[in-house]
């Protein structure tokens, strides 16, 4: 019989509390080796907590959690050998120059000067950097330091790889090529949990999960959460030439279960095919209508409004 590896990542219910606060409140998820799992949600959602939490720098308050097959039972010191993490902000020393980062961050998993000699190679023909070792690090780009802080991250060859935001505030042509890099770390057999703002880089991911107020609201694939939130069709309406108000009426016409302004444009759930039949002869004059497929941020905006109706006590 075919056996299944264990997960890399699993957690049931965890919570994380800072005094009466919760942060994180009973989410549960498993993470298959192998995958890159994305983390979705606003500021404030608990998104850094848990990494910080599955990182062993913050203890759960309860549940279980188990990262590589550690748990927490000695304070999370062993789950620290099996990860790499790299924060939402630049993670180097602007006054320090490439080498004497990377010498630093080896220093703090105790490698010895051959192993970072070793890694060192590997590392900077994996992430192709071309400059000098002794570039100080505020004169890079900043795509080239979210990649050093990336090599910085994986020196002791972690089994699962922890990115907070690493691609926030760099350039589009940076960000798709940090995305091949972590391509290419799956590929290697890396596990990676990403957090990210950007809807198209969540669509690089096998599965999503989506938070709100410290609590997982969704989690399934790209293509598994349009599906199950959108199951009908959709459609987007540019008013053009027409008034906009009169757009925004559509949304009491019938098998409309939704209206949403998107850009200068609206983004309409409908129920059925009868459905946008009857819109596409009801649009104002000057109007266009037309078939769209969903998106993730028309997903996220649902799950999100939806998550915080029920919050609110009828």
């Amino acid at each position: 019989m075919r056996q299944t590896s264990p997960p890399a990542i699993e957690v049931t219910d965890l919570t994380v509390r800072f005094g009466d606060f919760t942060a994180v409140d009973r989410v549960s998820f498993s993470v298959a080796r192998g995958e890159v799992f994305g983390f979705l949600g606003a500021n404030g959602a608990g998104k850094t907590t848990v990494i910080r939490t599955l990182c062993g720098l913050l203890l759960p308050t309860e549940g279980a959690a188990s990262v590589a097959g550690l748990g927490f039972e000695d304070g999370g010191t062993a789950i620290k050998s099996k990860v790499g993490y790299m924060s939402q902000r630049f993670t180097l020393y602007d006054d320090l120059t490439a080498g004497e980062n990377l010498a630093f961050a080896a220093g703090l998993r105790r490698l010895g000067p051959a192993a970072l000699q070793r890694r060192t190679k590997e590392l900077l023909d994996f992430i192709g950097f071309d400059r000098s070792l002794d570039t100080l690090v505020r004169d890079l780009a900043g795509g080239l330091k979210q990649e050093l802080a990336l090599a910085a991250s994986l020196l002791h060859d972690p089994e699962i790889v922890f990115l907070d935001e690493p691609t926030s505030g760099v350039a589009p042509a940076a960000r798709e090529r940090f995305w091949n890099l972590i391509a290419r770390l799956t590929r290697s057999g890396k596990t990676v949990l990403v957090t990210t703002h950007y809807m198209d880089e969540a669509e690089r991911c096998g599965r999503i999960a989506l938070m709100a107020a410290g609590r997982l609201i969704a989690l399934d694939s790209p293509a598994g959460l349009k599906a199950s939130v959108f199951p009908g069709p959709m459609a987007e309406v540019d008013p053009a030439g027409s008034d906009p108000a009169a757009v925004r009426g559509l949304a009491s016409a019938p098998g409309v279960l939704s209206l949403k302004p998107h850009g200068t444009r609206f983004h309409l759930a409908l129920s059925d095919e009868a459905a946008w039949k009857s819109l596409s002869a009801s649009v104002p004059p000057g109007a266009h209508a037309r078939r769209i497929a969903p998106s993730l941020e028309d997903v996220f905006l649902r799950l999100v409004e939806a998550a915080r109706d029920r919050e609110v006590p009828s």
